[in-house]
């Protein structure tokens, strides 16, 4: 009988997570879907008395949204590609490679960690604006604009992380030593043995890492305001591009929440299609050594 009453409870918690978990997104939808007298009425509504569709159009209209989304799809999408692959290979050389100070490097990885993304925005802007060679920049890394406005410095915060090398590392660790000797016996590198037999084996916490990775460039705000600061619009991502719904003190509620349901339905279709690898993923590199 107890059992059965806890069940009950946890039942009841947990529904009542997913309603306060799922309010803002059923606030959002309905204000997408209102006029804007509705909205500044003063009152709550989740139902709107008129289905306004025609704000998903207008949203779409006011901009290139077409490129918006294509930008900030590539830009996440590499990113998230290459990142994976940085991550991967450095957290399988902290775990399966012994080499001199290997401990104190891994530690200063983690240090990163505890780091916050808003003390090394000016120095990482710094360093892309003065790339040698790059957008016009002599040898010295001056006289131009390096990598501002572009793709590669948009890219380049997301091209690795000391989480996601944690995590990789977490999870290689796992595999026995044998698995080494057999590679070797075999006359398989150390890049060999990682491509051939360690990164085949890393769907899970690979699919789950990218999940991660995809939601925070994706999602990425200050960045994208810092580096394309010319005005272009050439390289805009969806976030920037949210920010054209204000006009002189005037915020598009409607407009605004619509775009945002668009912009927001990418990330649930890559978290849906990754979700039966995510919680495999996080599992598999809580594992110490």
């Amino acid at each position: 009988m107890r059992q059965k009453l806890w069940k009950y409870v946890g039942n009841i918690v947990l529904a009542l997570g997913v309603i306060v978990t799922a309010f803002p997104f059923i606030v959002m939808l309905s204000v997408s879907l209102q006029s804007m007298n509705e909205i500044y009425s003063g009152e709550l509504i989740l139902i709107p008395r008129t289905w306004q569709f025609k704000n998903y159009h207008d949203a779409m209209t006011n901009g290139n949204w077409a490129r918006y989304i294509l930008n900030s799809i590539y830009v996440t999408g590499t990113a998230t590609v290459v990142s994976l692959f940085v991550n991967a290979m450095t957290g399988y050389v902290f775990a399966r490679i012994r080499f001199p100070f290997r401990k104190a490097l891994f530690i200063l990885v983690l240090v990163g960690m505890m780091v916050p993304p808003q003390v090394t925005l000016v120095p990482l802007f710094v360093l892309v604006k003065n790339f040698p060679l790059a957008g016009g920049n002599n040898i010295l890394g001056s006289g131009g604009t390096g990598f501002v406005d572009t793709y590669f410095g948009l890219m380049l915060p997301f091209l690795a992380g000391s989480f996601g090398v944690f995590m990789c590392r977490q999870f290689y660790v796992m595999f026995p030593k044998e698995l080494d000797e057999a590679a070797k016996i075999d006359g398989c590198s150390r890049f060999r043995a990682f491509i051939s037999i360690f990164l085949p084996l890393s769907k899970a916490v690979l699919a789950s890492l990218a999940v991660l990775k995809f939601i925070g460039a994706w999602n990425e705000y200050t960045w994208p305001l810092v580096m394309t600061n010319t005005g272009s619009g050439r390289v805009t991502t969806v976030q920037l591009a949210l920010t054209s719904f204000r006009n002189e003190g005037e915020i598009f509620w409607n407009q605004l929440m619509a775009a945002t349901i668009v912009t927001t339905s990418v990330v649930f279709v890559v978290f849906l299609t990754m979700q039966k690898y995510f919680v495999a993923g996080i599992l598999a590199g809580s594992i110490k050594e």
